[in-house]
């Protein structure tokens, strides 16, 4: 894609109106703080609903008990979701425990997720709550700060790569870069720290008065093992190296899975490669990409947003030389790389320093005491001894870094004593699905309570044919947001009213294409007879180690999406 429908640079016409909410907001505060005190509503009012975003919440109410609330005369049971900036998912032992305590005493369902944005998020904070909540994370070093709305959210880095030796580098660049990009207003110090105002004018020398036109996600990943999916992401910086040392970043720009149903002006895009930078270069660069999505982006439509959409409106070369143009650079060619994994690799691997790293499943990130499995618990014991650090992965799962040998067996009894390394299959391992109902104020149909048992049919299936021990990747969203990551599966649900779904298929393993819709608005037993036709035809006409989204574009059963802004929906 280039310059085949170059189009204007700014947008005109009436403001969406979060930029009047923004605008309006004295730089993110609102009134946030006195509706903390409003004790008639366990929500917030007006534009601070909005507001709250930006400081890492979200609010929400149980949809199981939504309608039982309606008939008592009483308003939804609101409480908030929030999320923690963690760049590279990286926490300490003694942040874990004041995380696990928090979970457990002031939350209502007393679990803690682990997002595929390689964070965590409480769910059930009672307004009360709210400023304990943030206090707790900022006694141990950590914030919710620009985890949400039209800002760059947490930046995710490569977990547990094949070159553990990257790992160190490639993660202070997120944390940079994370910190390079965050709104620079008081604000949040003063709402949830108290800090006193001072006299000084807030500025926002890169965001802007009234911030990103939409959301933005960044990457550091360091190939081979693709674990971040940077083609879901707005700007991506893929680690080159030369003799074991970071040199450089091959920079892809314009990833986005989200859609809405029939909006034909919308998409799920893949990022465009730009071109290759020193690293001395990064920050800028970086700049000069969000401050071009700032002032080209469309603030008249916000589901025409996105950095994916300025891309195409704009053209990629104009968009590409603006950025050179602002960082003083000019991109050297791509520097070949190449991914050959997907998601994380689970179990023991040794690293550097003969330091060993334990990557333990945790199916839909929730982490919880279940009745044969006390994840919860385990993890707290773990992290009692260890002395190493956690890393969150943004494929939900999580990972004890750093284990000296001496402390290896320790480390996996109390794994094994919890629940937390039990025998997962492969198709298990490469299944994903978004938070969705009762929590998501946005799903439509079931995702992370469908997931589990759906697994099971679908592995029965595979079974039958005979392919029980390879995988397909395969992710449910409760609906086309983007969340579950399911535009860039081999088989992706996206859910589109109670028990229905649209299957897209024609994805591939290492997560560098958009399947594409094969059947729409279809029911469980319905997807379950197409996937069993599929995996039947898969099972006997495939090449050798070829994969199923692979398969089903070679054989024709669907075509491949090229051109996301023209034939995504055809």
């Amino acid at each position: 894609m280039s310059d085949k429908h170059p189009g204007p640079l700014v947008v005109e016409g009436k403001l969406a109106d979060a930029e009047r909410m923004k605008g309006e907001s004295n730089y993110l505060r609102g009134t946030i703080a006195e509706d903390l005190n409003h004790g008639l509503t366990g929500g917030f009012n007006g534009d601070n609903f909005l507001l709250i975003r930006f400081h890492g919440m979200y609010q929400q109410d149980d949809r199981d008990i939504r309608a039982e609330r309606a008939e008592q005369k009483l308003e939804p049971r609101h409480a908030m979701m929030l999320r923690c900036r963690l760049p590279g998912g990286i926490i300490t032992p003694a942040q874990w425990q004041a995380i696990d305590k928090f979970a457990g005493d002031k939350t209502l369902y007393g679990s803690i997720r682990i997002t595929n944005r390689q964070t965590f998020q409480f769910h059930g904070i009672l307004k009360k709550n709210v400023k304990p909540a943030h206090q707790m994370l900022h006694e141990v070093g950590l914030d919710a700060l620009a985890t949400a709305n039209d800002v760059n959210r947490n930046v995710l880095c490569t977990s547990n790569p094949v070159e553990s030796e990257l790992h160190a580098e490639a993660y202070e660049w997120a944390k940079k870069l994370s910190e390079h990009l965050l709104p620079q207003t008081r604000a949040y110090a003063e709402i949830w720290h108290d800090k006193e105002k001072v006299a000084t004018t807030d500025e926002e020398p890169i965001l802007g008065k009234t911030y990103l036109p939409r959301k933005f996600k960044t990457t550091v990943v360091i190939p081979p093992q693709n674990d971040v999916d940077p083609h879901a992401n707005d700007m991506n910086f893929i680690a080159i190296a030369e003799n074991g040392k970071l040199v450089g970043f091959n920079l892809l720009v314009g990833g986005g899975l989200s859609i809405e149903h029939g909006n034909k002006n919308t998409y799920a895009r893949t990022a465009s490669e730009f071109g290759y930078i020193p690293l001395e270069h990064t920050l800028a660069v970086a700049e000069a990409v969000v401050t071009t999505q700032r002032d080209w982006g469309n603030r008249t439509d916000r589901k025409n947003a996105k950095t994916k959409y300025t891309l195409e409106r704009v053209g990629v070369d104009v968009f590409k030389a603006e950025v050179e143009r602002r960082a003083g650079i000019t991109f050297a060619p791509i520097r070949p790389y190449e991914f050959t994994g997907r998601g994380d690799r689970i179990g023991w691997v040794k690293g550097i320093d003969d330091k060993w790293h334990l990557t333990l499943f945790i199916e839909n990130g929730r982490i919880l005491d279940y009745p044969d499995r006390p994840l919860k618990t385990g993890l707290l014991e773990i992290a009692k001894i260890h002395k190493g650090d956690f890393r969150l992965t943004a494929n939900q799962n999580l990972i004890v870094a750093g284990v000296p040998e001496s402390e290896k067996a320790k480390i996996e009894a109390l794994a094994v004593a919890h629940g937390l390394m039990n025998a997962v299959t492969p198709q298990r391992e490469n299944s994903m699905a978004c938070v969705a109902f009762p929590t998501c104020p946005l799903a439509m149909a079931e995702a992370e309570r469908f997931l589990p048992a759906f697994v099971d049919k679908v592995e029965a299936t595979m079974t039958k044919h005979g392919v029980g021990d390879d995988h397909i990747v395969m992710r449910v969203t409760g609906c086309p947001n983007g969340c579950g990551r399911a535009m860039l599966a081999e088989i992706g649900l996206v859910g589109k009213a109670p028990g229905r779904y649209n299957l897209h298929i024609g994805g591939n393993r290492i997560g560098t294409r958009i399947p594409r819709m094969y059947k729409e608005n279809i029911t469980e037993p319905e997807i379950l007879a197409s996937i069993d036709e599929l995996v039947g035809r898969w099972a006997k006409e495939r090449d050798a180690g070829e994969g199923f989204g692979d398969f089903a574009v070679r054989s024709g059963i669907i075509r491949p999406v090229l051109d996301p802004a023209r034939d995504f929906w055809e």
